[in-house]
């Protein structure tokens, strides 16, 4: 772990950092419990001044069209009115019932989000979003569907955040301001990292943000709650333990388990054996490597790999990683300083979370440390080191720049060494290898984690998560954070553990869980809340529909094809032979011949059309013009593309 931490290294020196609020959470060994806030108790948030395509349908395309790119999951997860008002209602919870419904990050990766229902009490665990993949090209983001949480918004007590990654923070503000601004409780760096990503939504509400510490007592409404420190890839990250007469509902959020050797270390072994001497009624755990065998290489080697690189290297290191690996920006950071060297940071939001850590005391330089980039010429090439966003091959990331000679001050030379310190995404194996091939044609060396171990995961292995449910013994089981096939494994996991089949529920998004009968039976019930893929475009969430997907994805594969036609309003005639544009479908230099024929049924169609009609009814015969023009086109090309016919009347 980085240097100047305190005991647990898992939490930041509080003691050292600045205020962020004139209110003062009380201290960890507080007898006494926060309530829900009053009006003191926040911290605040400033805000800043700142046709329905008629395409033919799919069914008019010949049956031997070939393949084609699968339609993207959102359009097939969506539901028309007739489904949703034959879905089954979702009953009002009986006062003795645990109501657990996860409504995001139990089919993906990403978009994390699990609402816990205990009488009329709704608290929420994670607010998160997700990367679109090809499917929704143009789409920013892809957040939960919080549709029951909108519905029943007047008994949301609290949000509750785990720490500061996007995945768990992300969608707060798209989805806050819908289900009625409750007061969110997180820890120290989450709600600053929160309140800086607020900042770029001027026109919302002010969040309610309180600050809490490991082991501080909560309630919230009825509910008790609190939270613990877990090890993650970002100081302040914590799980949370929900009280129940019946045990304790235990989230453990991202995770790993530092460890020398596989033998996990002492304050993991007092963190996890002190939650195992309570009663636990329930274990909802991270799924995300839980394929992986054995535990996941520590953190402490890491940083350990990485010094020794910057120390032995002769030329300049520049170091590609998340900019959410906030810890190991940290500790590399401290290290170059260790060893004499300057450090220049390049890309918008690492530069943002230093900043952060910074003004809370997690990261404290020598003046002169940290320079701009500008000033590299400055000093002599074994003294630099840069560090920059874009390991993953991003386009527009400041290492893909460099990659690709376009960056104002780094230009990439023989005697420069890579280093990328992060896993590949996957899907991103294409682009971080274009990075990769770019960066060697220049001369630089890379070096990676298939080759080195300069990186390690923030989420347990197999051996880490068997290890937990070994220390909390838990009386029933939920897999989250995670695709479905890896939930399964978990849930194969804990049944080899000795957790019967029935205490185990593998969820989808919307699912909802019941603990019952005074907490001794666990099971879904059949209604479901609703899941649909909800995503954000530009100006906000959901306004971006199907057919709009549906649409792109047409113009990504096939392109647009404009027909424009003057028509006499008297006769219905064609008074000259119609225009084409044409956009991603055909070269119209090479395709005269085609175009010929095409103005030909156009004007046929267009005629054909307009006959014995007086008035002429435009809409009739655009939707005729792009019947027709499809099938000739598809006839002649096998092609789809989007047909937008221009009638004008003279």
């Amino acid at each position: 772990m980085f240097n100047k931490r305190p005991t647990d290294p898992r939490r930041p020196a509080h003691q050292h950092q600045k205020p962020v609020s004139s209110h003062s959470a009380p201290s960890k060994n507080s007898a006494t419990e926060k309530s829900a806030p009053q009006s003191g108790a926040t911290f605040p948030i400033s805000r800043l001044a700142k046709k329905k395509n008629n395409f033919p349908p799919r069914g008019s395309r010949p049956a031997h069209n070939g393949p084609r790119r699968p339609s993207p999951s959102h359009t097939n997860r969506s539901e028309s009115g007739a489904e949703k008002s034959s879905r089954e209602k979702i009953p009002e919870i009986a006062a003795d019932v645990i109501r657990i419904i996860p409504l995001g990050g139990v089919e993906e990766i990403g978009k994390n989000m699990t609402a816990i229902e205990i009488g009329q009490d709704i608290i929420i665990i994670d607010a998160g979003l997700a990367f679109p993949g090809d499917d929704a090209p143009g789409v920013d983001y892809i957040i939960p569907d919080t549709s029951y949480l909108e519905e029943h918004k007047s008994r949301v007590r609290a949000l509750i955040v785990t720490h500061g990654h996007l995945d768990h923070i992300g969608g707060i503000p798209y989805i806050v301001d819908k289900i009625g601004n409750p007061p969110i409780y997180t820890s120290l760096l989450t709600a600053v990292m929160i309140k800086k990503r607020q900042e770029e939504f001027p026109h919302l509400p002010t969040l309610n943000i309180n600050v809490t510490k490991s082991g501080e007592p909560l309630k919230i409404g009825q509910i008790r709650c609190r939270f613990f420190a877990i090890s993650h890839t970002v100081p302040d990250s914590m799980g949370v333990i929900i009280e129940t007469p019946y045990g304790n509902l235990v989230f453990t959020g991202d995770i790993r388990i530092e460890n020398e050797n596989g033998i996990p270390v002492d304050y993991e072994v007092k963190t996890w054996g002190d939650i195992g001497k309570e009663k636990n009624l329930l274990l909802v755990a991270d799924s995300t490597n839980v394929e992986r065998l054995g535990f996941s290489y520590p953190e402490k080697l890491v940083q350990a790999n990485v010094k020794e690189i910057i120390r032995h290297v002769k030329g300049r290191v520049i170091i590609g990683t998340f900019a959410s690996l906030l810890e190991r920006i940290i500790y590399i950071i401290l290290a170059a300083e260790d060893l004499g060297k300057k450090v220049a940071i390049e890309g918008r939001s690492m530069k943002t979370n230093i900043e952060i850590a910074k003004e809370l005391g997690l990261l404290k330089v020598k003046a002169g440390t940290l320079i701009s980039s500008d000033d590299l010429q400055n000093y002599p090439e074994d003294k630099i080191v840069i560090m920059a966003t874009g390991a993953q091959g991003d386009e527009f990331a400041a290492l893909m720049r460099m990659a690709q000679k376009e960056h104002k001050y780094v230009k990439i030379k023989k005697g420069d060494t890579i280093l990328l310190s992060s896993s590949v995404i996957p899907g991103n194996e294409k682009s971080v290898q274009k990075l990769k091939d770019n960066l060697s044609r220049q001369g630089a060396k890379i070096v990676h984690y298939g080759i080195a171990n300069v990186h390690s995961s923030g989420h347990s292995y197999q051996g880490e998560l068997e290890w937990i449910h070994k220390m909390v013994k838990p009386k029933f089981f939920i897999p989250v954070h995670g695709h479905h096939s890896m939930l399964r494994v978990h849930a194969d996991l804990a049944e080899k553990l000795g957790l019967p089949e029935k205490n185990i529920v593998v969820p989808d998004n919307g699912t909802i869980i019941e603990i019952t009968e005074a907490g001794t039976k666990i099971g879904a019930i059949k209604a479901k809340a609703d899941s649909k893929v909800v995503m954000v475009d530009g100006l906000g969430s959901n306004n971006v529909q199907e057919v709009v997907i549906r649409d792109r994805q047409m113009l990504a594969q096939d392109g647009m094809f404009v027909i424009i036609a003057i028509v006499d309003v008297k006769t219905g005639k064609i008074r000259k032979s119609p225009d084409i544009i044409s956009r991603g479908f055909v070269y119209l230099k090479e395709s005269q011949e085609l175009l010929r024929a095409v103005r030909g049924v156009a004007k046929k169609t267009i005629e054909d059309s307009t006959a014995q009609m007086n008035p002429i009814n435009l809409d009739y015969v655009k939707n005729n013009v792009r019947e027709e023009l499809g099938k000739y086109l598809f006839q002649k090309t096998h092609k789809r593309p989007i047909i937008l016919p221009v009638i004008i009347e003279v």
